[in-house]
């Protein structure tokens, strides 16, 4: 109950905000991507893929299906045009400037800047003079988008996604000053900000409204941060508050009871993971001890009944919701690509909050699997939904008409190195394991650390002090769940085949013994340079069964190995892999193949053969299988 009181760090700039005027945040901080470079094989690919293909493609099919033509058409509005699309389209445009924002701060790109400025001279010119900008109802005011109502506003905790558009837009704007120090899109988010805070609250003549599709209420914690004004924070905590007593009362979009009341994951799952991060964010500034007590309660929730193997979350297609506690169906698993990328904002909070590693375990799991399944290796197609099984039907996309999984990609897989440390005073947290080398400043002074390793094909890691300046400091270094016997932290899974591993902690080659705090193995010391801390974990294939309530997965068996779930596919096996068998004491044998799907680990069970789940469907339409049947 304490921790909340004693936000000392400043909020973390989570998707690379770092905060520039007010005080007081998250217990811990994050160490934003920017004093990350990345050297890793596995990273650097899907890095160089976001950079060269990803984002380039999502600007592409901006301009090629009309997004920035609206931006247009809302400058001269037509009586007579009919409003298509989706009333959120604006944000595939925000959203892929923001993840190219994030690519400047890491490769400066003159050409780049000046596409985007093009770009922000469309978005500013369809801006009203008050600040109002919603291209869906713009383009014909007097016939808007079917789903926005005819008034501003009126159908905002429904359909039009007003408030929605205004997150997305906040959350490019920022990175986009961060990386250029120019204005000209902050202003415009700040702009459109101030517009819905006039018109929406419980003052007179305003309205009381919140979100129907959250993720305005972490984007205001950003602009508040960005900025100093204090009114955006109490914006997004006015959002959340009211939550539950407005209009629109219903699981779907987490308003059928207030916020703090809640303790279930339910209704739309992204809409649920935005929102428990909007929660922690809000919580952290201003010490609100029941939005953390709240989410406390959801989180376990999700974490012993609602989440996949994978990672993924939202089981149900009907809403793209959360299903019923330990409704995980495979076939028609939803897992929305988005929904784990909330996942991930949900969790890296949890931590920041709590400090504990199991929040960086649920983290790691679905970043490695339910989120990189989303995009395909060369970073050109997509998966909306992530099903765990397959019989031929489910395949890539290079694009979709509703194209919020592509552009939340965009703007995710850029992000990806802020999340492998974390500090707080003389602590780092080493939270992922990825080759890389890292510059931030401790209490006292800043610090060079590089990470050496081939995870995730190697629970080999060397870490090695290169400067220091901060004196003495404690290197936190996570201890897997994996490695501890530990599939997720609730009974929801566990390993079925009775194996036990282990790791082992040296110094400078001695042996180092000590006990874990909060899932992190701690060594303090008054570090030279030079010096070398090797964790080597025991990382070999294993059985896992599901809890005996998860019915769609009674009597099989899944294969996973660290922290990457396997799957068996048409094109490895000569068997239907719908009905392959295995059984919990089956020697299983591994090979790492250079040659295949950009390389990778292939184990084998006998003639079954099996690929990790992230690099299935790239050799064309067929069937898929992560949980098989048990002998």
């Amino acid at each position: 109950m304490k921790r909340i009181l004693l936000l000392l760090a400043a909020l973390a700039a989570l998707s690379a905000c770092q905060p520039k005027a007010p005080q007081g945040g998250y217990p811990i901080g994050q160490v934003p991507f920017t004093d990350v470079k990345v050297s890793d094989s596995f990273w650097g690919q899907r890095l160089q893929a976001s950079r060269e293909v990803t984002i380039p493609l999502a600007f592409s099919k901006c301009e090629e299906t009309g997004r920035y033509d609206n931006f247009v058409r809302a400058t001269k509005p037509d009586s007579t045009y009919h409003v298509g699309g989706f009333p959120f389209d604006d944000t595939d445009v925000y959203k892929t400037i923001e993840g190219a924002s994030y690519l400047l701060q890491t490769y400066p790109d003159a050409a780049l800047e000046a596409y985007i400025d093009s770009v922000l001279v469309l978005v500013a010119a369809a801006q009203e003079p008050d600040g109002y900008l919603n291209t869906a109802r713009q383009m014909n005011p007097w016939h808007p988008h079917a789903w926005v109502g005819p008034e501003r506003w009126s159908e905002v905790e429904g359909g039009s996604h007003e408030f929605y558009n205004l997150g997305h837009m906040v959350e490019g704007a920022v990175a986009h000053y961060q990386a250029t120090g120019k204005r000209n899109f902050l202003d415009i988010a700040i702009k459109y900000a101030d517009c819905i805070i006039r018109e929406i609250g419980d003052g007179e003549g305003q309205l009381e409204r919140v979100p129907g599709h959250q993720i305005a209420e972490m984007a205001l914690c950003k602009l508040y941060l960005a900025t100093g004004e204090k009114k955006y924070l109490d914006q997004a905590k006015y959002f959340l508050d009211k939550r539950g007593t407005t209009r629109v009362r219903n699981p779907y979009s987490q308003s059928h009871k207030p916020v703090t009341e809640q303790d279930e994951a339910v209704g739309h799952a992204v809409r649920a993971e935005y929102m428990y991060s909007g929660m922690a964010d809000v919580a952290a500034l201003t010490g609100e001890q029941a939005y953390v007590d709240a989410i406390d309660r959801i989180w376990d929730n999700i974490v012993s009944k609602k989440l996949y193997l994978t990672g993924g979350v939202g089981s149900r297609y009907d809403g793209e919701a959360f299903g019923d506690n330990y409704e995980l169906p495979n076939l028609t698993s939803y897992c929305e690509t988005c929904a784990a990328i909330g996942n991930v904002y949900t969790n890296y909070r949890m931590f920041l909050l709590h400090g504990d590693a199991k929040y960086i375990d649920v983290l790691e799991r679905t970043l490695y699997n339910g989120v990189i399944s989303g995009v395909s290796l060369d970073g050109g197609t997509f998966f909306y939904p992530n099903p765990l099984e397959s019989d031929g039907r489910h395949h890539r996309e290079p694009w979709f008409g509703c194209a919020c999984c592509p552009s939340n990609i965009c703007r995710f897989i850029p992000s990806v190195p802020g999340y492998i440390y974390a500090a707080q005073g003389r602590d780092l947290y080493v939270n992922l394991f990825v080759d890389n080398t890292m510059t931030h400043r401790l209490d006292g002074g800043a610090v060079t650390v590089s990470q050496h390793t081939d995870y995730p094909w190697s629970g080999e890691v060397r870490v090695t002090v290169d400067e220091n300046r901060a004196g003495r400091f404690t290197l936190k270094l996570r201890i897997p769940g994996w490695v501890r016997g530990e599939v997720v932290p609730s009974d929801l899974y566990a390993f079925a085949d009775g194996k036990s591993t282990g790791y082992r902690v040296s110094l400078n080659g001695e042996a180092v013994s000590g006990e874990l705090q909060d899932g992190y193995f701690c060594i303090s010391r008054n570090w030279k340079a030079g010096d070398e801390v090797a964790l080597s974990m025991e990382m070999e294939p294993r059985f896992v069964r599901a809890h005996e309530a998860v019915e769609a997965d009674r009597g099989r068996l899944a294969v996973e190995c660290g922290p990457l779930v396997y799957c068996a596919e048409w094109p490895d096996n000569a068997q239907d892999v719908l009905q392959a068998a295995v059984s919990a004491g089956d020697a299983l044998s591994e090979e790492f193949r250079s040659d295949l799907l950009g390389g990778l680990r292939v184990i084998r069970d006998g003639d079954l053969t099996l690929i990790p789940y992230y690099a299935w469907n790239h050799r064309g339409p067929g069937k898929m299988e992560v949980w098989l049947h048990e002998k």
